[in-house]
């Protein structure tokens, strides 16, 4: 087999062929209007996957750089369930450009495409159909070797902007209230033979790193960085896989997007270093997004209160065992050793968590995990002397019951996690039922959370938003799809969430819509739109809305608060396209006025030009303040292997202007050359007051706080 795109091979020949794909959207009723044919073929190394995707030479693509994100470029796309559990899978997709994206679906729809790993690609184009090949080695995926393991569950996707309407289509019909990655819906590929073993899989990565960084803010020297260190894979079957890393650096890793926190809880990031990706789901995904016992981030940053910012905890070692047992058993198990920190007085800490997963009817699964943080041993610091207890630990036990009906209406969770410390006390517990019914005219859903009044210790290892409450949160949506040329999908429904207090009953938060409008347009656009609004807020602690600091409003008072929101996502298939968000309304006795925007521009298919921008005024009776948030970035792709993107933040509340500055060099699959350049600021100018009362300038406008270069060097050996 020769990848070169040009499927004239015997073997291409003689393939069985998948067509006759039918359309999900803009409905899904009929066949595809262009359609597709895909083939599947193999040898001792390689999986081969071919498309002919029927569609003028006329594309819609978002750049030339690996992972687009999902709906922004027309592709042909393949998932593999190879376990057949309509949970999990691998996807591949490929852009008419020859742009590859790579990632995981999990939970039956959610793809992540932060998984990494090698396999190949060619396309040509012609003027009435593109063709795509694609070598997916064997070594790159996961699956059984057996006399039983002889199918696979395997879907063809097809996405095409080119016409009047987007259309979405596939090989195994996806009804149009769900999402084109959801694997139910999957068909069968029947090998003859069970697949081949792919024999021994060792793979080595390899880092070395160096750079400058100067620290303004607090006074240091100009500081040299400079670090090894390495990843390992290591196939302990084809369905397990051992993962280990030393001194691993994320230097690499996209900055986080800064936000305007306008809640009292503390913000949730994702997760973007690789080591933490693969299987994420298998120990991410206990609890809810709001309650989870293992939130990855925890390991390796910190806060720090003199920079006010999360900062870097040096890792030293990890090794995480996860995969499949066979078609009914996931198995996971992750430890990692962090160094101690001094500046944050932290000790070096271990991280252990031990996750497993069985399946249990045809789509749903019983879930175990345990997770530890304990303070390592052997550390230095003395809690005598004012340090940390070096035998300190929190540990987290769970159990979670996830429901997926066969037909993928009926979904749901059922889950209870137990916290244990030293010195145990009431309330370090947490459980939760969800149930959600979705058909393509009728959406419902129902929750109750609680979590008791100490079980913030969780955050230890988990991310929990809040304490002391119980929780209810009901939804419900009615879709009607009329036959417009303007309007694909119009829906309306009603939803709220209520929360009270454990220990008195107390009403402490809501909000509840009485009526909301969901419009879906043909062209893609999308419109939200909830005309009244009514929130209630019980303040249990001092709170100051407007951020500045000019006044608090009092623990023990409450605030009922009227608004209207609005929600627009326009036609993003068009060179120019923003999404706009407002929020008009009364807010804790004062007023809101909220804009967010995003504003796109599309250098087909070189680049993207946006910038974000967050707008809140609040009025409160003893003051007023303005927030304001940009974000203007530049990502361009120089080639399908050059890639150069660069993000400035400015921030007026925490008064800081960033700049993060990146070039990728993907010099070999999996292998690439990072330099990196940051630099933060101070916005504006900043004041004191010396011992006499005497006001003086502290900071002056623009002056550097912390400015760093750094390059890394990655290269993926297979042994």
């Amino acid at each position: 087999m020769v990848l070169d795109g040009k499927l004239d091979e015997a073997d291409w020949k003689d393939a069985a062929v998948a067509d006759n794909f039918w359309q999900a959207q803009p409905y899904d009723t009929s066949r595809a209007i262009h359609q597709t044919e895909a083939r599947m073929t193999f040898d001792d190394n390689y999986l081969y996957i071919s498309g002919v995707c029927h569609q003028p030479k006329k594309y819609v693509v978002l750049s030339l750089k690996r992972d687009f994100p999902s709906g922004t470029t027309d592709l042909f796309s393949v998932n593999l369930d190879t376990f057949k559990d309509k949970l999990n899978s691998f996807n591949f997709a490929v852009s008419p450009l020859g742009v590859q994206r790579d990632g995981l679906v999990s939970n039956g729809n959610e793809l992540s495409t932060d998984w990494d790993n090698k396999w190949y690609s060619k396309v040509i184009n012609y003027e009435d159909r593109w063709e795509v090949e694609m070598a997916i080695p064997f070594k790159t995926i996961r699956y059984k070797v057996g006399d039983d393991t002889n199918e696979w569950l395997v879907n063809f996707l097809r996405f095409d902007q080119s016409q009047k309407f987007a259309e979405r289509s596939s090989w195994g019909p996806i009804p149009r209230n769900f999402n084109g990655n959801n694997i139910n819906f999957s068909g069968t590929v029947i090998w003859d033979n069970p697949p081949p073993k792919p024999g021994a899989n060792i793979s080595i990565i390899p880092y070395v790193l160096g750079g400058l960084d100067k620290d303004f803010q607090n006074k240091k020297d100009l500081r040299t960085e400079r670090n090894v260190g390495f990843d390992a894979k290591i196939a302990v079957t084809p369905s397990l896989n051992l993962d280990i890393t030393v001194n691993p650096d994320f230097a690499q890793v996209e900055v986080d997007q800064q936000v305007q926190n306008l809640s009292r809880f503390e913000v949730s990031f994702p997760e973007k270093r690789q080591f933490f990706i693969e299987n994420a789901d298998l120990f991410g995904s206990f609890g809810f997004d709001n309650i989870t016992p293992f939130f990855s981030r925890r390991v390796g940053l910190a806060y720090n209160a003199k920079s006010d910012q999360n900062e870097r905890i040096p890792i030293l070692l990890g090794t995480r065992l996860s995969g499949r047992l066979n078609k009914d058993w996931r198995i996971g198990f992750l430890t990692m050793q962090t160094g101690s920190q001094g500046d944050f007085n932290l000790p070096s800490s271990n991280y252990l968590v031990t996750a497993i997963q069985r399946r249990v009817f045809s789509r749903s699964n019983i879930g175990f995990i345990f997770t530890n943080k304990q303070n390592w041993i052997f550390d230095t610091l003395r809690n005598e002397s004012g340090g940390i207890n070096a035998n300190d630990y929190t540990r987290i036990l769970g159990l979670d019951y996830n429901l997926n009906s066969p037909d993928g209406k009926w979904s749901g969770k059922l889950f209870y996690h137990r916290a244990f410390r030293p010195k145990n006390e009431d309330g370090q517990y947490t459980g939760a039922a969800v149930i959600t019914y979705d058909s393509p005219k009728f959406g419902m859903t129902q929750s109750i959370e609680t979590v008791g009044e100490n079980y913030d210790i969780a955050n230890q290892t988990g991310y929990v938003t809040r304490t002391n409450y119980y929780r209810t949160e009901p939804n419900i949506v009615y879709r009607i799809y009329p036959k417009s040329q303007i309007i694909n999908t119009f829906g309306f429904g009603v939803d709220g969430d209520f929360y009270w207090r454990i220990n008195d009953g107390i009403k402490l938060d809501y909000d509840f819509s009485p009526l909301f409008f969901n419009i879906r347009f043909q062209s893609s656009a999308q419109l939200r739109l909830t005309p009244y609004r009514v929130n209630y807020t019980y303040l249990f602690d001092d709170f100051d809305p407007t951020r500045k600091g000019a006044g608090v409003l009092k623990a023990g008072t409450d605030y009922t608060y009227p608004e209207a929101r609005i929600n627009f996502i326009s036609n993003a298939r068009r060179k120019f396209y923003y999404t706009l968000q407002g929020r008009l309304g009364d807010y804790f006795g004062g007023t809101i006025r909220q804009i967010n925007t995003s504003l796109f521009y599309r250098y087909q298919p070189y680049g993207i030009f946006s910038i974000d921008a967050s707008y809140n005024k609040i009025t409160q009776p003893y003051g007023a303040s303005e927030l304001i948030l940009l974000r203007p970035k530049i990502d361009l792709s120089f080639s399908r292997s050059v890639f150069f993107s660069s993000l400035v933040q400015y921030n007026n509340l925490s008064n800081n202007l960033s700049v993060n500055t990146r070039l990728q060099w993907r010099f070999k699959p999996a292998s690439d050359f990072f330099l990196v350049y940051t630099d933060n600021y101070y916005a504006t100018e900043t004041f004191k007051n010396d011992t006499f009362g005497n006001r003086y300038l502290s900071n002056s406008a623009l002056q550097t706080k912390n400015r760093a270069i750094v390059f890394k060097l990655t290269y993926w050996f297979n042994v």
